[in-house]
């Protein structure tokens, strides 16, 4: 159900729903320890509003494969026309294809909730990161506030932000270390690393 909801908002998603603040957007990717030259996964990539922000930090050298199961906020995406190493996939993550320890670093930027399956998400995302490789799950708004918003739309309503709890443990589970959390009023980031 959630894959045609996206769908069926891609053209006015932008307008509608995606972050506008551009400050804020930049002071997210500032947060996020990704190297020039770095392999990153971008999962939920959605119209691509974090995706110039991604290109910066990973330079002329890096790679960015931007992965959404919706088609439409996919073509949404390409349709910007951003200069990079980019390559789209579309796909659900927890079903990606891609090979094991091909990426430095996987950003999920206001996407978390919407996985159907939290737990095997991030499994796959393990599978896939280097060794050493880091997770970034971010969000520009807080936790309470997002899931507020999901509350109040039907089609979306159960596509909740796990507590702070759950989240570590979900981490913990599949292998992640050296995990940190930051739920703030205006902003969310955890980071993990895999380490083998």
């Amino acid at each position: 159900m959630s894959k045609e909801f996206f769908n069926a908002r891609a053209a006015t998603w932008d307008d509608e729903a995606a972050e506008k603040d551009t400050a804020k957007l930049k002071a997210m990717s500032d947060r996020l320890d990704i190297k020039p030259g770095s392999a990153v996964l971008d999962v939920g990539t959605g119209t691509g509003v974090f995706m110039p922000y991604l290109l910066g930090k990973i330079g002329d050298g890096g790679s960015l494969v931007c992965l959404d199961y919706s088609e439409e906020m996919l073509k949404s995406a390409r349709a910007k026309n951003h200069k990079g190493n980019i390559t789209f996939l579309c796909a659900d993550i927890t079903e990606s294809g891609l090979p094991e320890n091909a990426f430095d670093a996987v950003v999920c930027y206001s996407v978390f909730p919407h996985f159907h399956n939290h737990l095997k998400a991030l499994q796959e995302i393990y599978r896939i990161l280097k060794n050493e490789g880091k997770l970034f799950i971010c969000h520009t708004s807080s936790r309470h506030h997002i899931n507020q918003i999901h509350r109040d739309i039907p089609e979306i309503s159960g596509h909740l932000f796990p507590e702070n709890k759950a989240m570590r443990q979900m981490l913990e589970e599949t292998g992640f270390t050296d995990i940190e959390i930051y739920d703030g009023q205006n902003d969310y980031l955890a980071r993990a690393c895999k380490k083998g």
